[in-house]
């Protein structure tokens, strides 16, 4: 039996960035070894076990053959007459496709390392094509090392779009491609994610709400950077560089969908997509199964992000009116992935996304202090006291709007004379 590190952890090390977790494959082994020396069983479809002391993965190394459609149709064999080589062949891209053995030497039969130094993600086999996530999982890898120089070798891309044009994209379930998706725009570059599947035409298969705004025009002087799916991708990068979470980068994503629905005789203005974009983001984010918060804050942003945008000249009742819509007394948490993707639409544009992801802010998002100082100020206000008063009914509710108003007024006039 012998063990070696692969994948991930092999790969961060070369490249010099911190390694969290191993992997491990164990070549010459079956089943019975392990749990014999202590190792206990996790995986389901093929045989995993936990280190009884590190807790570290160690796989039995396995080969694996099509046998249907999609990323469940695979047949896998493991057993001990499989090598380390057959194992790392399975794998997706070449620098993933490394290991070390007990001494620490290299193992890369299939030129990870001359990959890494060059910066090249590309695919290990032919094989690469029978799994329609390793697309996703290609977009994935874009959006964490492209800041590091990385490009899709040309001929990885174009099995990417063999793959799709082979309606391989079709057989994705919407679990698996909200799980990539998520863990993408959590990366660094997340706007290399959705380049890389608009360029290999999966975008299309998967988000058509976002493929078809790379077609759609906008006003110049709002929107010097270009048509509505390249400030999309400004907005991520936006979103990436505020260091925004996982609801805030989802909703800027998609907050400007409503403008697929403008007819082509308003172009280049847009007149309600927030309010045609809401039913849009609400079927997407549905079709996907999109967690509560990040579908209701993709909403949210969706329908106000213009009013969001306007909250610095509003009157008090007007901005006490917007923080009701938002839902902020109800729900706080929400505010700040509002505001923060509002703030990432705002920064979106003018430029490239490189030059975005580059470029710290420039001037104050004055919006999102106007509705922070509001609903502080407007907060504390509580249903409870007036209810002491004796109030009733409606009356409570009218007497609680009318105290933040007042609250809010209150706030601005002492930041205004200070």
């Amino acid at each position: 039996m012998r063990c070696y590190r692969v994948g991930g952890s092999v790969r961060d090390e070369l490249l010099g960035l911190p390694v969290h977790d191993a992997d491990w494959v164990v070549v010459g082994a079956t089943p019975g070894t392990l749990e014999q020396l202590g190792y206990r069983p996790v995986g389901k479809d093929f045989p995993v076990f936990l280190h009884p002391q590190t807790r570290e993965e160690y796989a039995l190394a396995r080969t694996e053959r099509k046998v249907g459609a999609g990323y469940c149709g695979f047949a896998f064999h493991a057993a001990p007459d499989v090598s380390l080589e057959q194992d790392l062949a399975r794998r997706d891209l070449t620098i993933n496709a490394m290991a070390r053995d007990e001494h620490g030497a290299l193992i890369d039969p299939y030129g990870g390392r001359e990959d890494l130094e060059a910066g090249w993600l590309r695919h290990v086999t032919a094989a690469f094509a029978e799994d329609p996530v390793r697309i996703l999982r290609l977009g994935r890898f874009l959006a964490r090392f492209a800041p590091l120089g990385f490009k899709v070798a040309p001929e990885t891309l174009a099995l990417c779009r063999e793959m799709v044009a082979a309606g391989e994209v079709d057989a994705l379930v919407p679990e698996r491609v909200w799980q990539e998706l998520r863990r993408g725009l959590m990366e660094p570059a997340p706007q290399c994610m959705i380049e890389l599947l608009r360029n290999c035409g999966a975008l299309a298969k998967i988000l058509p709400e976002i493929d078809v705004l790379f077609s759609v025009p906008q006003r110049a002087d709002y929107h010097p950077e270009g048509d509505v799916g390249t400030h999309t991708l400004c907005v991520l990068a936006a979103a990436a560089h505020l260091e925004l979470s996982e609801s805030a980068r989802f909703a800027a994503l998609v907050h400007d969908v409503g403008k697929a629905l403008t007819p082509a005789a308003e172009w280049p203005r847009h007149p309600h997509h927030d309010k045609n974009g809401e039913p849009v983001v609400v079927e997407l984010y549905r079709r996907l199964r999109v967690p509560r918060q990040c579908a209701e804050v993709a909403r949210l942003v969706t329908r106000y992000h213009l009013s969001v945008h306007r909250a610095s000249g509003m009157r008090p009742g007007s901005l006490v009116t917007l923080l009701e819509r938002l839902d902020a007394f109800r729900r706080p948490e929400r505010l700040e992935a509002v505001l923060g993707a509002c703030e990432a639409d705002f920064r979106g544009r003018g430029g490239s996304p490189e030059q975005i992801a580059q470029t710290a802010e420039r001037v104050p998002y004055r919006a999102a202090a106007a509705i922070r100082q509001a609903y502080a100020a407007a907060s504390p206000v509580s249903a409870r006291t007036f209810v002491e008063q004796g109030l009733r009914g409606p009356e409570i509710g009218r007497a609680v709007r009318e105290a933040r108003c007042q609250a809010v007024a209150a706030s601005r006039d002492r930041s205004k004379f200070g």
